[in-house]
């Protein structure tokens, strides 16, 4: 049945409308759909290799464009309903506390995990509720959506079929080792160099 359902979405996805349901698709998962869009997204480049770069391009910049509207389900959530329970419970100084670290920290959880199979609406509609800066917001989705989506086309581009399961299987962790190594190296220059 699996196998079915994957040649399915295999010859859905060498069509040439497959681009909008990728759009599509991109951009509600980052704010309310529980499907990450590299469901499309590995199947379509595998379909045709030459268009790998393109559907990388679609998948970024719809993902940022409905972490944007996640943003906004969050601000706009917690400005009509949160703020009162938080007021009740008498936590505002915990939550003013966690608003102050995650402006502090905010990108770089962003950046971290718009890099990462998490899912990536509960950071967008997080990052509403605490109202992070919105350029910073900005910022770190594009880089971490764009890298994420282009290093799964480039990986397929250039390993085809092969690389599929070492991307499924292994996304997360090498994701995790490169932030560590992009963090370290921003630790580095402001402490120690």
């Amino acid at each position: 049945m699996l196998r079915k359902l994957y040649d399915y979405t295999m010859s859905f996805a060498a069509r040439p409308n497959a681009s909008y349901f990728l759009a599509g698709v991109s951009f509600i998962e980052s704010s309310v759909f529980p499907i990450p869009p590299d469901v499309m997204l590995i199947p379509m480049v595998l379909a045709d290799r030459a268009k790998a770069w393109r559907h990388a391009l679609v998948c970024s910049i719809f993902s940022v464009l409905g972490g944007l509207l996640g943003y906004v389900i969050g601000y706009y959530f917690f400005t009509l309903i949160g703020d009162s329970i938080i007021s009740f419970y008498g936590y505002q100084d915990k939550f003013a506390n966690f608003q102050a670290s995650y402006e502090e920290w905010g990108a770089w959880i962003v950046a971290f995990f718009g890099l990462t199979p998490f899912p990536y609406k509960v950071i967008t509609i997080a990052s509403g509720v605490v109202q992070l800066n919105l350029a910073a917001f900005i910022s770190a989705s594009v880089l971490s959506r764009s890298a994420r989506f282009f290093l799964v086309a480039g990986l397929l581009y250039w390993f085809g079929e092969p690389i599929r399961e070492f991307i499924e299987k292994y996304l997360g962790i090498l994701t995790f080792l490169f932030f560590i190594l992009l963090f370290g190296g921003f630790v580095l220059i402001k402490y120690v160099i």
